[in-house]
């Protein structure tokens, strides 16, 4: 058998009740939840499972929901005696919670620096300055294209190279919706994204220069699994470069199909994604068609993937 990879979604996989049965089954689930509220001093759990989804949809909120759900899973899967992966990577925020999976950090920093990533990334652009959308269709050097040409209008950037046939572009408003035009008239098919942040572009400086301190502050440890990073679409083990990656990650593009690309020429022939929703299978199906992909976000899928040892 060749090698596995974990890899755990980001934000816009959150939806109201995810979780919920790991939480009510698994102590060791429980336990990760309830960690998370004492990190956070407030209720997540209730924002979690209870809602309402505009609650949830907060980005100060979303983040840490998201990765203390993901966590939650992997540690029934890991009480259920599923093997060490050989790589953990994660889209975007997804990269904090393949960190805590990976050694590097304890899921008590993990969830607070969650927080205050939403925390600063929602203070960094003004509600209604900034627009992400979805170009599918169209090969990644086509939307860098179409963007180099909207810069005239303003700031749009790459934000997402999600597989070869869907980039994800970020920026102001204005540039954003030109953009999108160009790529149209490109042939590709854009999708607005309904979200309240600009993630992955230039306009993220000022909150990861923020950010920056509290990663600083935070005590990351060499890593014991390769983390495949966004930022390089590499591995790395070293605490120092995890922690400049982290940084670098929030105003720059998430290189996710390059990093699925690299694990597949390291070797990796299995990928289970450990979470809400199952957004990245696809991406990876899309990137990878000949590997085998499973995601487990409910209990009947435990069951299904744990047939595959």
């Amino acid at each position: 058998m060749g090698k596995i990879a974990y890899v755990f979604p980001g934000q816009g996989s959150q939806y109201v009740g995810m979780g919920y049965d790991f939480y009510r089954e698994f102590s060791e689930a429980a336990d990760i939840f309830h960690s998370a509220e004492t990190a956070l001093r407030y209720n997540l759990c209730d924002i979690i499972f209870k809602g309402p989804q505009e609650e949830l949809n907060k980005t100060i909120n979303t983040q840490p929901a998201i990765l203390t759900t993901s966590l939650a899973i992997y540690k029934v899967l890991k009480s259920h005696g599923f093997p060490e992966p050989h790589f953990v990577a994660g889209h975007s925020l997804g990269e904090y919670t393949a960190l805590v999976v990976a050694g590097g950090v304890e899921l008590f920093e993990a969830v607070r620096l969650a927080h205050l990533r939403g925390k600063y990334m929602q203070e960094a652009v003004p509600e209604g300055k900034g627009a992400m959308a979805a170009v599918l269709k169209l090969p990644p050097e086509k939307v860098e294209e179409a963007c180099k040409k909207a810069q005239e209008v303003g700031i749009v950037e790459p934000a997402n190279y999600n597989s070869p046939e869907q980039t994800v572009i970020s920026g102001e408003k204005d540039a954003v919706e030109r953009a999108s035009q160009i790529a149209k008239e490109m042939g590709g098919k854009v999708i607005p994204l309904k979200v309240s942040v600009p993630s992955h572009c230039s306009l993220m400086k000022p909150a990861a220069d923020a950010f920056r301190l509290k990663l600083a502050q935070t005590p990351i440890k060499n890593l014991s699994i390769p983390l495949v990073q966004n930022y390089t679409a590499k591995a790395h083990l070293m605490a120092p470069e995890v922690r400049e990656n982290l940084h670098r990650q929030m105003f720059s593009s998430v290189k996710w199909y390059q990093s699925v690309l690299q694990m597949v020429e390291e070797g990796v022939d299995t990928f289970i994604e450990i979470g809400p929703k199952n957004v990245l299978s696809k991406l990876i199906q899309q990137t990878a068609p000949h590997v085998r992909v499973f995601n487990v976000e409910r209990l009947e899928d435990l069951e299904k993937v744990s047939k595959i040892w």
